[in-house]
């Protein structure tokens, strides 16, 4: 599967979204994510692991304690196809 089926697969789930939406105004510890969800930690695990698949997350370890944050650049890309589809023709059509 290709970067950008990655990256709609993941951004399909409103859970996943929810965690992309928390972690805009930047990093934040897997256990804060958490809190906002009532999953169970493997559920969690899964989530934070499809979304760092597709590249919509970085995660880093300091100790025990793991940190997500939001990788724009990737998110970036998939607005720029978005609107690349809805491009000129969808113009044309509102005329």
């Amino acid at each position: 599967m290709n970067a950008s089926n990655n990256a709609f697969k993941a951004i399909a789930d409103p859970a996943r979204r929810e965690i992309l939406r928390l972690l805009r105004p930047g990093e934040m510890t897997a256990g804060d994510l958490a809190a906002h969800f009532d999953m169970s930690k493997p559920t969690m695990s899964h989530h934070f692991a499809v979304l760092a698949d597709a590249d919509l997350i970085t995660r880093r370890r300091e100790g025990q304690t793991i940190w997500y944050g939001l990788n724009t650049t990737v998110l970036q890309d998939v607005l720029s196809w978005m609107m690349d589809l809805a491009g000129p023709e969808t113009k044309a059509r509102k005329k």
